[in-house]
Order: C-alpha cells, then structure tokens, then sequence
C-alpha cells in the first residue's frame, strides 16, 4: 500500500417514505466531520433515480483517525437515532490505496 490513508464507502438505505429524514441527518452530520482532526474527505451522494439510496465517500489519515471518528458525540447521537429512518445496517467497505 502506498501509505496509511484509509478510503471507505458507506452504502446506506433510507425507509420507502423516510428518504428527507434520512437526508437530513445524514447532511447533520458532513460538518463536523470534516472538521474532526485526520479527516481528509467526506461527501455525501444519493442515486440519483433511487431517493432511498446514498453513499458516503470518506479518507482518513489512518485507521486511528478513522476511530477516533466513530466515537464522536455526532456519531453516536447519529447511530442512536438511526433506527428511524434506516431500512438496513450501513454497510461500509474499507480500501486501501494501491498506487
């Protein structure tokens, strides 16, 4: 690998009716996580001909940062309320840069 950096994709699938709420938390929390310390990237995309789908496209400094991420106050508060709105478990793949 050529460094420590960590890329992942977040699929996420909004409830059939719940696709504004999803939204909505899911912009909340692009902010502060692009502030957080090892953040390089973090955008949030949604299928265009299918509103219940999105996508985070995230890097990291590394894994630790990537960690330090999944503890964070707007993290947790995201993942205790995302019952709502969510028809499934967000499924992340992690890569690691080739080149």
């Amino acid at each position: 690998m050529a460094d420590n950096k960590v890329t992942i994709t977040a699929a996420i699938k909004a409830k059939a009716g719940m696709e504004e709420k999803a939204k909505q938390a899911l912009m909340s929390i692009v902010g502060p996580t692009r502030a957080e310390k090892g953040c390089i990237e973090f955008d949030l995309f949604q299928v265009t001909d299918d509103k219940t789908c999105f996508m985070f496209y995230e890097k990291w400094t590394s894994k630790e940062a990537l960690d330090a991420h999944m503890q964070a106050p707007h993290i947790k508060a995201f993942g205790g309320k995302a019952g709502e709105f969510l028809a499934e478990p967000i499924k992340a793949t992690f890569w690691g840069q080739v080149l």
